[in-house]
């Protein structure tokens, strides 16, 4: 049987199929121009000059021709469709689309902090001037649904069965192919590794990677605190270790009595 996926899942795989719809309708049959487009893809110059917005949008774009375009989409949707809504019956809807919403951001960040970082001469051959395209994302959900269901097999190719482990080294191993191949697909070469990095960092078991290295920085802040706060009770308590105190006479008593005057114990 079929899985079926959340109504949220569910419009995210609409959404994205009805993107790429309108792409290419106006573009292959309406004679739009393909400026629209390329406004919307990944751009490292346009980011760097302000244009962030195309870091959100990039990923939501698909090839809008040729028959490479249609497997661009549906391979996308089909993974997104299986390896989704496997993860989702384990995380929950929330965290799964929080998963792909920060995977696909964090990862054409990185690509575009390392193309503006490097010179064009070593990233003209790992990135191109435009990029798009879900590829970033299923490389995360792979990673973490190799490391999340352990004990079960994915069709790779839609053919194969594979574990765990062969899903990892595949998912890799196809992307170190592709460089070696000199075959660079629409999202680059850089972001699909970020993503599998991603995909491990916050996808890599329930609480994720991230999620315990903050939880370790927020305890190790509480225990620092609780520390400085006992230091300052302990100087405050031997401030107070030697004080004068009123030894409850008043100062004619005290005069007629002992002779003086002060009234005081220490």
């Amino acid at each position: 049987m079929m899985p079926r996926p959340s109504k949220p899942l569910a419009a995210v795989l609409v959404g994205l199929l009805s993107i790429w719809i309108l792409f290419a309708l106006g573009i292959n049959w309406g004679g739009a121009s393909q400026s629209v487009f390329y406004l919307l893809a990944g751009n490292s110059q346009a980011i760097a000059e302000g244009q962030v917005f195309r870091l959100f949008t990039a990923p939501l774009l698909h090839l809008p021709a040729t028959a490479a375009g249609v497997q661009h989409i549906a391979f996308s949707l089909i993974g997104l469709y299986f390896l989704g809504t496997a993860l989702e019956q384990v995380w929950g809807t929330k965290r799964l689309l929080r998963f792909l919403a920060l995977t696909a951001f964090l990862s054409y960040f990185v690509q575009w902090l390392v193309v503006m970082s490097l010179p064009l001469a070593w990233t003209a051959r790992l990135v191109q001037p435009i990029w798009f395209g879900t590829t970033p994302v299923l490389a995360a959900l792979a990673i973490a649904f190799a490391l999340t269901l352990q004990h079960q097999k994915v069709l790779l190719f839609f053919v194969l069965p594979v574990g765990s482990r062969a899903l990892v080294w595949a998912t890799v191993g196809l992307s170190l192919l592709l460089v070696i191949a000199d075959a660079m697909g629409p999202s680059g070469h850089l972001a699909p590794f970020a993503g599998m990095f991603f995909g491990w960092a916050l996808g890599g078991g329930t609480p994720s990677p991230a999620r315990r290295l903050w939880l370790r920085f927020r305890i190790g802040r509480l225990d620092a605190e609780v520390k400085r706060s006992s230091s300052r009770n302990s100087a405050g308590r031997r401030e107070r270790r030697f004080e004068v105190i009123s030894g409850g006479r008043d100062d004619t008593k005290g005069r007629g009595r002992s002779g003086n005057g002060n009234g005081m114990l220490h």
